[in-house]
């Protein structure tokens, strides 16, 4: 059995398991910091990988590494070329993360309506009367536009739908949407159509979301992004917050994580940021070790799924439920909400 390489901090189960198999060997290193893993890189047999960057010159430096597994289901701080050309495969854990996403995101788009961060805030300066603003908003009928609809997409519009809401999905690459949603084949209809905007890509490229397409959406209308930091242009929300052109966001991703503290979207009052913690549940936490654990061991046995290998084949799972790629992304089925 390999003598693999925990970089990140992993829930006990993970550990618990690799504890458990026979002959296996590890070095834990649960810092976040980036370069806190590297030195033991030379003795990776394997690699459990958290949100830390892996570049070419790192897996230069292993030259034993025969599996990278990642505690996610992303890989854009992966150099996956480097690992192609040794031939070494990258797994993710398939979809275990994306109820807890969808979840998170179902949470944001309800805290938003009900306007409850400015609630908290009027009954914590002693404005009981905040009440009578008649400020929220009831989701139920209203119109949720969905930009991606990979694992997470389809999630958050099944939930959406039991809230009574009605889905709108843009997703250039599928040809139907499913029972219940309609597909949209431009962004811009949907964008004014809409009162809520969930966005479930990839991120790494140019702003899907700039000032051209906030400015097709109704001011009422809020938006929320729990997939990566730089898919909506923060400069560009920031002003149509401030503008009154838009009502309100919610944000789990930000292109500088963490923010800066004068970050000035965090002092808008119809602005909800939380922590990258999408994914972070106790639950899904202790699923994600124990699965990209067990892709390493299942590797060296022999046994490790082509479903859950990005690279090798076509850059992305095989067989898993994907999207297509959109402007600004690639394929969310692999990609989406890598909290972890």
């Amino acid at each position: 059995m390999p003598h693999v390489v925990v970089a990140g901090k992993l829930h006990d189960a993970g550990l618990s398991l690799l504890d458990a198999a026979p002959g296996a060997t590890y070095d834990y290193i649960p810092s976040a910091e980036p370069t806190e893993y590297l030195p033991y890189l030379p003795q990776a047999e394997g690699l459990v990988l958290r949100t830390q960057p892996l570049t070419a010159a790192n897996v230069g430096s292993a030259p034993s590494l025969k599996i990278v597994s990642r505690h996610g289901v992303g890989y854009d701080a992966v150099d996956v070329d480097a690992l192609d050309r040794r031939g070494i495969p990258l797994a993710v854990v398939g979809d275990i993360n994306s109820r807890t996403v969808a979840e998170h995101t179902m949470m944001l788009i309800l805290a938003l309506s009900r306007r409850m961060a400015e609630g908290m805030v009027a009954v914590k300066r002693g404005d009981w009367a905040y009440r009578n603003a008649f400020a929220p908003r009831e989701i139920d009928g209203k119109t949720l536009l969905i930009v991606g609809h990979g694992r997470i997409g389809k999630r958050v519009g099944a939930l959406a739908s039991a809230f009574g809401m009605e889905v709108l999905v843009f997703d250039p690459a599928i040809e139907s949407a499913g029972p219940g949603f309609e597909l949209v084949s431009d962004l811009g209809t949907g964008l004014a159509q809409c009162d809520v905007l969930t966005v479930h890509v990839p991120g790494g490229g140019e702003a899907l979301i700039g000032a051209a397409e906030l400015a097709r959406m109704k001011p009422e209308a809020v938006v929320v992004n729990t997939a990566r930091g730089g898919i909506i242009d923060e400069a560009a929300l920031l002003a149509a917050l401030k503008a009154g052109r838009l009502a309100g966001a919610a944000l789990d991703v930000l292109a500088m994580e963490p923010p800066e503290v004068d970050n000035p979207l965090l002092d808008l009052p119809n602005v909800i940021v939380t922590p990258h913690c999408a994914g972070l549940t106790m639950e899904c936490a202790q699923r994600m070790a124990v699965a990209s654990v067990q892709n390493v061991l299942d590797h060296f046995e022999g046994r490790l799924s082509p479903h859950l290998v990005v690279n090798l084949r076509s850059g992305a799972p095989v067989g898993t439920a994907q999207s297509a790629t959109v402007p600004g992304g690639s394929t969310e089925g692999a990609t989406t909400n890598v909290n972890p």
